[in-house]
């Protein structure tokens, strides 16, 4: 084959989308017209889904996709033959001359495949309808239509290949860039597409054929998008030729190499040897939604049914699956047999298809986008993203006979020409049994562990302890990689915890040399997709590997396949020699030595090599650095991760990656983040010997065995020890998948998820290409050069003693600079008085002067002012005590932080006039009163622990942060914030949730957070309601109607990409955006989490603001920037970046007395700062002013540089990145980062879009004045007397009709409640409010103490959530024919956070019933998977069947089960919870929830149940935390 180009990340990031979709299907086979307008309703009703551009009309893409409509079209042209016909929609470019060439291309196409072309149409459309921006680029709309010899399925291949050469034609004609412009929708003798750059509302007034009653079709699917960024492209739209997809694909890159690199290899007979015209299936130019279709058509046009293809290409998590194994054995042998011929496209996805004969939906492995199915009598079938979205809830209810939701990894199908509706379990089984795929699994694979024999761990050590030394400082292996990483792994069986930030310099500008690894930083998932909780949901995830060459995916089980199946990627060495040894995979190993100096020649040899035994059949290349006998100075090894990228990218570009497997043996690999990087660049396995031999070293050493024998550490064997190692490798892989949302690394692998820091295009060109370096840096004699430099290490002619101390992890003189050092401490205390003395300008000065003469460790540092301007006199800019306005402090938890330091820093930024932040868990009510009892020492009786106070002083935290816990986050909560921050991700550990070690949960804590004290705490990811872009508005809005008057923030982390996320952000309405450096500091986290992800705040500002520039957004959002500022100087940089607010964390504590002894995870810190002992907690010193001084003196340092660029406002500068440029001296000093190239950065946004404002001008319209809110509480004033006497409080009792577009309803009703009676609210049913319809999302959400909701229909995600006293209940509509306790009521994360009060739901709940759950009570009558994880309080009652993995994570609280046929035991997650049979107390419980479930919702089952109690309470299981008993028993 010829050669391939691998795919650019730069390239995929520029669109991320997601949106609404769905389908309308008749089992009858009744065409009609309603089926289109029915569907158009539809999508105007998920505009809240989907998102409109600067113009505010033109929406990011609507379209539809349906059967041809035969009777329409034959109007104009009678000889139009169905089945013998195919029907093309095509976008043409607007210009005559390109248009027509495009015409003649498509009819000398088809000419060539003796195709007929009977003629074109004008496809009629209103010109007036598109907005400003999709006018631009509309294309003119034609259909063509063409007649063959073939029918049926024959005529769809030949239609395909047809499109594939009138592409290659029209690609091939000379247009330029107007070729882009030509795009075939279908072309087909079944279906057709209709779509366009359009709001959904308008997709039906453009296309008149839409409005035409002779278009009739038997189902219509129907898509919405909303797109991040705002650059529409009409073929964008979807539906696409055979799918609508709405999620996000995060293993494309990986899953476009794949594609590249075996198209010479995807052939089936059906296609009589013309595989070659197919081109190139998939393009990076394209989306990930298209990408998936092109795959998915290809394999339906070789004769895959639909079904089939959906399967293979988005798996379900089939192992730990006790309903599958038990019930269907056969879907698992198919799944295990495909896996060797493809991997999955993962990511949150659900999926929308049809050939023409069959249509259906199919959802992701995690089910992390909602959706929902309902049947009716007459025979159709609706599937959506929402319910409601039809409106006619009520009339319809008799005719419903079902509903449903697709829960994760669930297909369902209607087959239009059997008239047949078949769900997941039916589907999957008839699939599996199409063949014996157990049988055929078996001649493709064997497995590791069993076909081997028993490879065992080493018993002994391989060298003598001095050689192991030589080699491990050869390979770059320092002190701290030793004591702190691999001998915790090896002796605990996990990664060290650690704390603070990751504050020395980056590794392109340090003076030391680093491996390879350190140049690379994860990405992980925000806001566009979720991460995943790999310690409560680790069921969907695998580490499984195969090592052999790939089969052909079009005509699978036709040949002969050697793979070998691994359970984890990490081999121990007598596996990689069984491997070697195997005569089916004929395995080479190649030795990665060169002659020093000879570093590029060696690489081009290396690949030749390969590429040459690849060719002759070797199906594992072992790329392996052990050395042969001696060591030799002169001989020093090429790094792993360069020769395995190198290799990788030139077997794509060959076009035979498939053919092999690559394993690194590799000395360079002991922690999680470098397996990872060795994977994601396309390693199948790897062999970390020096890693395991290190771990052997040091349990024989004189050192450990003493330490057993003294009982100050556990007898482990050697071959436990390695075991622990590797094991603590599997488990922070994992954690490194879950970041960007992966399941599998079978996917992972080979996907780049990476960016580079640091490296040129030369270096990654050569071994990463695709992977965005997005500030240039090492060429590859520099990348040799450091790799000598450790090399020369272990040849100094010395005896070596033990391994350098390179002071990477930990401070010391004789290590690596840190920017928090002893010495800068002593400095800031002196000058802002800590310690008795006065504050003083002098030493502030002295503060400054070390800053300035500090090592060039962060970009900021390679940067310097210039001004088109002459200065300004001191006294023209604006006073420090506006500036201090513009500052915040980070979201630090009371909890990872002591109380005192605390309300330190809240108290004094309110006397600033800046804000602080809560952090996650909750807020003490007495810091929302002013002090007025402060006597003259500065002491006072509410606050007698603290020093320094003054009258009118107050301790609340101005902004209140929402994290994904949602500990503490009541009404009451929400109404005392100025502003409520969204934390979608930590800079410290970006994609990870946040972690309490049990002994910081004090009884004082642990009631603010409502949970037990001494039980951890561990808040999982943010996916709970951020699955996607539109939950995140969805949260927005939650919030901005629970308190109309704060602002609402999304907090964020730098990574490339970050700008295109934050536009999605400001388009969901966010009014204020903070953008996080990767540095910031962390009360614990694992190392790879400190090091290993995020990029610089400099970068993310910078991409930020020039994307919302670009996009016309900046107006709209103001932006915040954090990340170890420390200076003035830091500050003015921050602003010139496009920063109008700055976020200071570490400093301030370091103000207050902190001395960095980086022993925040322990809880013993000496000065009472970062700890929850109350001895140590005594020995804090802090003041507010200390605080103040020193904010004080940066905003002077600040206006003395804005005197000298002669600004006087701050708004002046914001955004003037044109006036930084690159330091000169600074390159001069550093070779490394003279290589650096700061373009990127300080590309001046104005320029990008002249105009446009380059800082918040205008509030964004959160839509609230329409909300139903609005009309409740006119119609409630009866009880909400404006003095708040409770004496003139009267009962209301309303009636209302609600739609799926009522969001959040009761949120702003509770708002107004607590505004006036705070967190005791009002008598219960005070205000009750009873509805009719569909609810849309968050119905119910945060109500209050005194509100009661009734809803007779049906409701979406979020009911209930953060409920906080209220009373919800939800029914079917009167009339219904189906039985509730079957059927489908309520969406995804139900009660999610709520803190107390009562639901009651008629019906089924989808996935993650009652999360989080801190003290409401709740009765449901069944539940999808994840239901009760991380409750931490309040009791659920389950009437009917669970999903799998009930009551992961949860600690407290507990849940009735009724499980009739015993088989709950094996869905339930055993890790923290026991299950009891109820009796006594619990008895009494349970049959008083089951009765007032019956009095509000009539439930037939509560009933029956009622009926028989006795018998029923035998079949009841009682699910009981264990610490949470052991809690209440003390």
């Amino acid at each position: 084959g010829g050669e391939v180009e691998a795919v650019d990340l730069e390239e995929l990031l520029k669109e991320r989308d997601a949106c609404g979709v769905g389908f309308i299907a008749s089992l009858k086979h009744e065409r009609s017209h309603e089926t289109v307008s029915k569907s158009l309703r539809a999508l105007g009703c998920m505009e809240h889904r989907g998102a409109c551009s600067a113009d505010n009309v033109s929406g990011d893409g609507a379209g539809v996709m349906t059967e041809v409509p035969w009777k329409l079209l034959q109007r104009d042209l009678p000889e139009l033959q169905e089945g013998r016909c195919g029907v093309g929609m095509v976008f043409l470019p607007d210009a005559d001359a390109a248009a027509a060439a495009c015409i003649t291309a498509v009819e000398q196409a088809a000419a060539d495949e003796g195709l007929e072309v009977l003629g074109w149409r004008d496809v009629p459309v209103d010109a007036s309808v598109p907005g400003r921006m999709a006018a631009a680029t509309q294309p003119r709309m034609r259909q063509v239509f063409v007649r063959g010899a073939e029918e049926g399925d024959a005529l769809e291949r030949k239609l395909f290949l047809l499109r594939k050469l009138i592409e290659a034609r029209v690609a091939q004609a000379g247009l330029g860039e107007r070729a882009e412009e030509f795009y075939i929708c279908s072309l087909s003798g079944r279906t057709v597409v209709y779509k366009g750059m359009l709001m959904s509302s308008a997709l039906g007034a453009f296309y008149l054929d839409l409005q035409d009653e002779d278009f009739e079709t038997t189902f219509c699917i129907y898509h919405r998008r909303f797109s991040t960024n705002t650059n529409p492209k009409w073929p964008l739209a979807q539906p696409m030729r055979f799918l609508g997809h709405n999620g996000e694909i995060n293993t494309l890159q990986g899953n476009l190499n794949w594609v590249f690199s075996r198209e010479g290899s995807l052939t089936h007979p059906v296609w009589q040897g013309r595989e070659a015209d197919f081109g190139n299936i998939c393009s990076p130019a394209a989306s990930d939604s298209a990408n998936l279709d092109r795959l998915a058509e290809l394999m339906v046009r070789s004769g895959h049914s639909p079904e089939k293809t959906m399967m293979v290409l988005v798996p379900e998590a089939y192992r730990n699956h006790p309903d599958l194994s038990r019930d269907t054995p056969e879907v698992e042998d198919f799944y295990e047999f495909f896996e060797g011929f493809q991997e999955g496209w993962d990511g949150p996805a659900l999926l929308v298809f049809s050939d023409g004969k069959k249509v259906g939906a199919r959802l992701d492995r995690n089910g992390l986008r909602p959706a929902r199915f309902w049947q009716t009598q007459d025979g159709y079938i609706y599937v959506a993203s929402e319910v409601g979205v039809l409106g006619d809830v009520m009339e319809a209810a008799p005719g419903v006979v079902a509903k449903g939701r697709l829960g994760p990894g669930q297909m369902l199908l209607a087959d239009l020409e059997a008239g047949t509706f078949s769900q997941n379990t039916e589907i999957a089984s008839r699939v599996a049994r199409e063949e014996d795929y157990g049988k055929m699994a078996q001649g493709t694979f064997r497995r590791m562990g069993t076909d081997f024999g028993a490879c065992a761990y080493a018993s002994e050590c391989a060298m003598k302890p001095e050689e192991a030394l030589q080699l491990q400082t050869a390979f770059g292996y320092g002190l701290e990689d030793s004591q702190l990483i691999i001998e915790t792994m090896a002796a605990e069986g996990r990664e060290a915890t650690y704390c603070m930030g990751d504050d020395i310099p980056l590794a392109v500008l340090s003076d030391r040399p680093h491996m390879l690894y350190d140049y690379f930083k994860q990405r992980f998932a925000q806001v566009t997709n979720p991460p995943i909780d790999p310690l409560r949901e680790g069921l969907v995830m695998s580490l499984e590997m195969r090592l052999g060459r790939r089969g052909n995916l079009l005509n699978p089980g036709q040949e002969v396949l050697n793979q070998v199946k691994l359970t984890s990627p990490v081999m121990i060495e007598s596996e990689l020699a069984a491997i070697k040894a195997d005569d089916r995979l004929q395995a080479q190993t190649f030795s990665l030595q060169y002659a020093h100096g000879g570093l590029t020649a060696a690489l081009e040899k290396l690949c030749a090599d390969v590429e040459a035994a690849v060719r002759a059949g070797c199906e594992v290349v072992v790329l392996s650095d052990r050395p042969e006998g001696a060591l030799d100075a002169r001989r020093p090894f090429i790094p792993s991760l360069l020769a395995t990228g190198a290799v990788h990218h030139h077997l794509i570009n060959k076009a035979i990656r498939t053919d092999t497997t690559l394993v690194a043996e590799t000395a360079q690999c002991f922690s999680t983040h470098h397996v990872a990087v060795l994977v994601g660049y396309g390693a199948s396995a790897v062999c970390p010997y020096l890693g395991l031999e290190a771990v052997r070293q040091w349990r024989a050493s004189p050192k450990t065995e003493n330490m057993v024998k003294r009982g100050k550490m556990a007898d482990l064997s050697l071959e436990d020890c390695q075991h622990n190692f590797r094991s603590a490798l599997n488990k922070g892989l994992m954690k490194i998948l879950s970041k960007m949302g992966i399941s599998l690394l079978s996917c992972y692998q080979g996907a780049q998820i990476f960016e580079a820091y640091g490296l040129g295009d030369e270096v990654v060109g050569t071994a990463f290409k695709g992977t965005v370096s997005r500030v240039g840096g090492l060429t590859l004699d520099e990348v040799a050069a450091e790799n000598e430099a450790f090399w020369a290490k272990a040849f100094t002619g010395e005896e070596l003693k033990s391994l350098e101390f390179f002071g990477f992890l930990q401070s010391r003189p004789s290590g690596e600079y840190h920017g928090n050092n002893p010495e800068m401490a002593k400095l800031m205390h002196k000058s802002v008085g800590l310690g008795g003395g006065d504050p003083s300008g002098e030493s502030f000065k002295a503060y400054q002067e070390h800053m300035e003469n500090k090592p060039v460790a962060v970009l900021r540092d390679m940067l310097e002012f210039k001004s088109d301007r002459a200065p300004v006199a001191l006294e023209e800019v604006e006073s420090a005590s506006a500036i201090v306005e513009r500052f915040c402090t980070g979201g630090m938890s009371l909890g990872a932080i002591s109380q005192e330091t605390h309300e330190t820093i809240a108290i004094a930024m309110n006397r600033l006039g800046g804000k602080s932040n809560s952090g996650e868990g909750g807020e003490d009510p007495k810091r929302w009163v002013a002090l007025d009892d402060v006597d003259g020492d500065g002491q006072s009786p509410t606050f007698s622990y603290l020093r320094g106070l003054e009258n009118g002083d107050i301790a609340t935290s101005a902004i209140k942060q929402v994290a994904s816990g949602r500990f503490g986050v009541t009404p009451e909560f929400l109404v005392n914030a100025d502003q409520l921050e969204i934390k979608v991700a930590q800079g410290a550990k970006p994609g990870e949730g946040g972690q309490l070690p049990g002994k910081k949960v004090s009884p004082y804590i642990a009631s603010l957070r409502r949970s037990k004290p001494g039980v951890p705490l561990i808040s999982p990811p943010p996916h709970h309601d951020i699955y996607s872009i539109e939950d995140l508005a969805q949260l927005i809005y939650d919030l901005k109607s629970a308190n109309p008057s704060a602002e609402v923030s999304v907090k964020l982390v730098s990574e490339v990409g970050v700008g295109v996320i934050a536009s999605g952000v400001v388009k969901g309405h966010a009014d204020h955006v903070l953008i996080s450096g990767h540095d910031g500091g962390t009360g614990a986290s694992k190392w790879t989490g400190i090091k290993g992800a995020g990029l610089p705040w400099e970068l993310g500002l910078a991409e930020t603001h020039q994307t919302l520039v670009a996009n016309g957004l900046r107006g709209r959002a103001r932006l915040q920037t954090d990340g170890q500022l420390k200076t003035g100087r830091d500050i003015a940089v921050a602003a010139l970046l496009g920063a109008e607010e700055f976020g200071f964390a570490t400093a301030p504590l370091i103000a207050m007395g902190c001395i960095m002894m980086r022993k925040c995870h322990t809880n013993t810190c000496p000065v009472g700062i970062a700890t929850q002992d109350p001895e140590l907690r005594a020995k804090f010193h802090g003041k507010p002013e200390h605080v103040i001084n020193y904010l004080y003196m940066v905003a002077e340092e600040m206006r003395g540089i804005m005197a000298q660029l002669g600004f006087r406002q701050v708004d002046e500068m914001v955004g003037r990145a044109d006036l930084l440029e690159a330091d000169p001296e600074v390159a001069a000093a550093n070779p490394k980062a003279a290589q650096l190239d700061l373009t990127a950065l300080l590309k001046p946004a104005a320029e990008l879009r002249p105009g446009c404002p380059q800082r918040r001008v205008e509030a964004q319209d959160h839509g609230l004045d329409a909300a139903l809110d609005r009309a409740l509480l006119a119609r409630s004033q009866a009880a909400l007397p404006a003095d708040g006497d409770p004496a003139k409080v009267a009962m209301v009792y309303l009636e209302e009709e609600i739609t799926n577009t009522d969001r959040a309803v009761g949120a702003t009703l509770s708002h107004e409640v607590t505004k006036l009676f705070g967190a005791e609210g009002l008598p219960g049913g005070t205000i009750h409010v009873k509805f009719k319809g569909h609810a849309g999302q968050s119905f119910g959400a945060f109500t209050c103490r005194g509100v009661a909701l009734e809803l007779e229909g049906d409701a979406n995600d979020y009911v209930g959530k953060g409920l906080s006293g209220g009373q919800l209940a939800v029914y079917p509509p009167a009339g219904s024919t189906f039985a509730a306790e079957d059927n489908v009521l309520i969406g995804n994360v139900a009660l999610y956070g709520a803190t107390g009060g009562r639901a009651f739901f008629s019906g089924v709940a989808a996935e993650r019933f009652c999360v989080r759950n801190s003290g409401a009570a709740a009765v449901v009558e069944g539940c999808g998977d994840h239901g009760c994880e991380y409750m931490t309080g309040g009791v659920a009652v389950v009437l009917g069947r669970t999903g799998k993995n009930f009551a992961a994570g949860m600690s407290g609280g507990e849940a009735f089960v009724f499980d009739a046929d015993r088989s709950f035991a094996g869905r339930c997650n055993p890790e923290l919870v026991d299950l009891e049979a109820v009796e006594g107390e619990d008895d009494r419980k349970l049959r008083s929830l089951v009765q007032q479930h019956v009095r509000h919702t009539g439930s037939a089952l509560g009933r029956r149940l009622l009926a028989a109690w006795e018998e029923a309470r035998a079949s009841f299981v009682k699910v009981m935390p264990r610490d949470y008993k052991r809690a209440l028993a003390e």
